[in-house]
């Protein structure tokens, strides 16, 4: 049975590059890609917060890979709790990021096709909504808009222009309101589980 990732990789299967499930093999280039293309700086952001000790949500760690199967690319979602809805309940979301494609392939859609990927996969795998904090000017090509994450703040410092949500589902993020907080697996536990 074919999945949405599959038909994902068919789509761009033309194309330069190929979009892919992130595999344990894939840590150290992704971790020396985001070095390159961030620098140390990206350890001080408020999403980062977010992540430090969890999982990417299930099957929503992305990589592109050229043609000779080197990561040039990266996009993962993590799993959080994009506030409460009016009646006091937790609103389960993704947070996307980091976006990263590599300095030397940059201009080929990569980054696009990651996007398009993550969008599609986590729409497939039925998540309601998805936040990140990025530039508008190239993330409303997606769908996100500031508008979707105006009552929702992140853990610490961040530029409210540019946090950004997309709604999966129709209506998911009307009457959310609060703080961002993780929600997913914490990397530890996986970890030990691994070793026993």
């Amino acid at each position: 049975m074919a999945t949405v990732l599959d038909s994902v990789r068919a789509f761009f299967a033309h194309a330069a590059f190929t979009i892919d499930l992130e595999n344990n093999g894939d840590v150290v280039a992704r971790e020396r890609l985001l070095d390159r293309v961030m620098g140390e700086a990206r350890f001080r952001k408020s999403s980062e917060k977010i992540r430090r000790g969890r999982m990417p949500a299930e099957g929503l760690a992305l990589v592109a890979r050229d043609a000779d199967g080197h990561v040039i690319g990266t996009v993962r979602l993590w799993n959080v709790e994009a506030g409460v809805d009016p009646d006091g309940n937790a609103v389960p979301a993704l947070l996307l990021g980091p976006l990263a494609v590599d300095c030397e392939h940059e201009g080929k859609g990569i980054g696009g096709a990651l996007m398009r990927a993550a969008i599609t996969e986590a729409r497939g795998r039925g998540h309601g909504a998805v936040l990140l904090v990025g530039d508008p000017e190239y993330y409303e090509r997606f769908g996100f808009f500031a508008d979707k994450a105006r009552h929702l703040v992140m853990p610490g410092p961040f530029e409210r222009r540019r946090f950004l949500g997309l709604e999966l589902k129709d209506g998911w993020l009307t009457g959310a309101a609060g703080v961002l907080v993780p929600s997913g697996r914490r990397r530890v536990a996986a970890e030990l589980r691994k070793a026993a």
